[in-house]
């Protein structure tokens, strides 16, 4: 009876058949045919679990179905451990059955690469082994995004965003690093050359060598990164079925590039239009690629940072769906992702590495992650300046980098509170409309992002009468009614309440639309 084998101790008779093992071609061959039965042992024992898990779902109340499931993978320890030895094993057979049984491999020429039988053997132990940073309580991956080979320009690293996991709280954190932020770790260059640079002197070199600038730049040890090319990171959302985004503001995008068509003579012909509508959306790997790098929508979310805050909503969505039951019980979907991890992501972490690495975050929930992008923003530690060769950058706002290395450092510190920790989001209901009072580019859309975080109705942003306000200034046109938000707005941005009422003002008063206060940003926002 398959259902009474000990699981534990047959993975543990094919490791100590396979420690000793040297040219011997005769354990080879016993070894190969241990490995495809085993395999076939836990695709059968999946099938009937999946089964088991579908007949589950068929119970009349979604109660005595939550409650059974309890029992069965949460409640009973036993099985819990079960289910978690399956899901490696799987992952464990199928890289075996891909690389191995499945190949044109002779039988000698695997033999040479015993090292990989090697690390296979870590695997029981690696339970109890620790990544680089746990000790401190601290693990740090950083992620990149780019184009690929395909693309012009395809090394130039799109996304950066570094991950960090605090284990003992079951904390995580996704700060992301916009590609104009130059620093001396990239020789005051854009700090999405780095890969581009190290690739053109050493091919595969870009990971690590853009985990040490970074690391440089912030005095905060990164060990692991995991870099994927578009492509392969479309190929992969499809193959667990889309994901499900929860699209925070409806937008258009006129002038999004269309690979291949760089060049064509109809310039317009260049370009498709994008337009999501906000709300819960499934999407698919092309769309959601899409909804990830859009950079000239209209409105608050044409920017980078309000890009990289959608960047980081879907790699949550992402990470949700790959841990989903429905993707760990499918054989098939795990043989193409791990076909696909192969092909289209790079990464320094060994394979006990992200077994390990799965087991820390698998219980981190949405509420649990911290989400930080660094930008210019009115409350932003960055600021926007011109580079010597006449190209837009990204500097630090304080004229070094201490504090962006004393918010990365200390972001999971209790001491250390984000200001939507401090300030709660407004319980009723208030519209704002956001007027530009200086000569500063994207300064309304800017802080329009920061108050619709904070609940507030944003009417509509765009340049005031006047361009020369110094200091922020709020008009109340609720007329004292809604003091909570006023008090949230003054806190949030610096303003100061004024009470003048000139003639524009009044004009202003008279619109259909009109609002229930009116910010005008001054030239101190930009350094907030």
């Amino acid at each position: 009876d398959l259902k009474t084998v000990n699981y534990h101790g047959f993975l543990y008779f094919f490791i100590v058949l396979t420690k000793d093992l040297d040219d011997n071609i005769m354990l080879c061959s016993i070894i190969l045919k241990t490995l495809f039965i085993l395999r076939e042992f836990f695709l059968l024992f999946m099938i009937d679990f999946k089964k088991k898990m579908q007949e589950l779902e068929k119970l009349e109340s979604r109660n005595q179905a939550n409650q059974l499931n309890d029992e069965l993978l949460i409640n009973n320890p036993k099985r819990k451990k079960i289910t978690t030895y399956i899901i490696i094993f799987s992952v464990i057979i199928l890289v075996f059955s891909g690389k191995i049984i499945m190949s044109s491999q002779s039988a000698s020429d695997w033999v040479s690469e015993i090292g990989f039988l090697n690390k296979i053997r870590k695997l029981v132990p690696a339970q109890e082994r620790q990544l680089v940073g746990e000790e401190n309580d601290r693990i740090n991956i950083l992620l990149l995004g780019m184009g690929g080979a395909k693309h012009e320009g395809g090394f130039l690293t799109d996304t950066i965003i570094l991950a960090s996991l605090k284990p003992s709280t079951k904390q995580a954190a996704l700060i992301s690093i916009p590609r104009d932020l130059t620093a001396p770790a990239s020789g005051w260059r854009k700090i999405n050359s780095v890969n581009a640079y190290a690739e053109q002197k050493e091919p595969g070199s870009g990971g690590p060598a853009t985990a040490a600038a970074i690391s440089e730049l912030l005095q905060e040890p990164i060990t692991y990164f995991i870099r994927v090319d578009f492509t392969g990171f479309e190929r992969i959302i499809d193959e667990i079925g889309g994901v499900e985004i929860n699209v925070e503001n409806s937008f258009d995008d006129y002038t999004y590039p269309i690979a291949g068509q760089e060049d064509n003579p109809n310039y317009y012909s260049r370009f498709e239009h994008l337009h999501f509508d906000a709300g819960w959306q499934k999407m698919n790997g092309s769309t959601a690629l899409k909804y990830a790098r859009s950079r000239h929508a209209l409105g608050i979310e044409g920017s980078d940072f309000a890009r990289a805050k959608r960047q980081q909503l879907l790699i949550e969505a992402v990470k949700n769906k790959l841990l989903s039951r429905q993707t760990l019980l499918n054989p098939s979907v795990l043989s193409k992702l791990v076909e696909e991890f192969n092909q289209d992501i790079s990464t320094n972490l060994n394979v006990w590495e992200i077994i390990r690495l799965w087991n820390l975050t698998k219980d981190i929930k949405n509420e649990q992650v911290i989400n930080k992008v660094l930008s210019d923003a009115p409350n932003g530690l960055l600021s926007p300046s011109i580079g010597e060769d006449g190209a837009y950058i990204l500097i630090p706002r304080s004229g070094n980098f201490s504090e962006i290395r004393n918010m990365v450092q200390t972001i999971f510190d209790s001491a250390e509170i984000s200001k939507k920790e401090i300030i709660s989001p407004i319980s009723e209901e208030a519209s704002i409309f956001i007027a530009n009072g200086t000569w500063i580019t994207g300064l309304a859309g800017k802080t329009s992002l920061v108050l619709k975080d904070f609940n507030f109705e944003i009417i509509g942003t765009g340049n005031a009468v006047e361009r020369n306000y110094e200091q922020t200034v709020v008009y109340d046109l609720s007329f004292g009614q809604k003091k909570e938000a006023l008090t949230t707005i003054k806190k949030l941005t610096g303003a100061t309440q004024a009470f003048n009422s000139p003639d524009w003002l009044n004009e202003y008063k008279k619109g259909e639309d009109k609002a229930d206060f009116l910010l005008i940003l001054g030239t101190d926002a930009n350094q907030k």
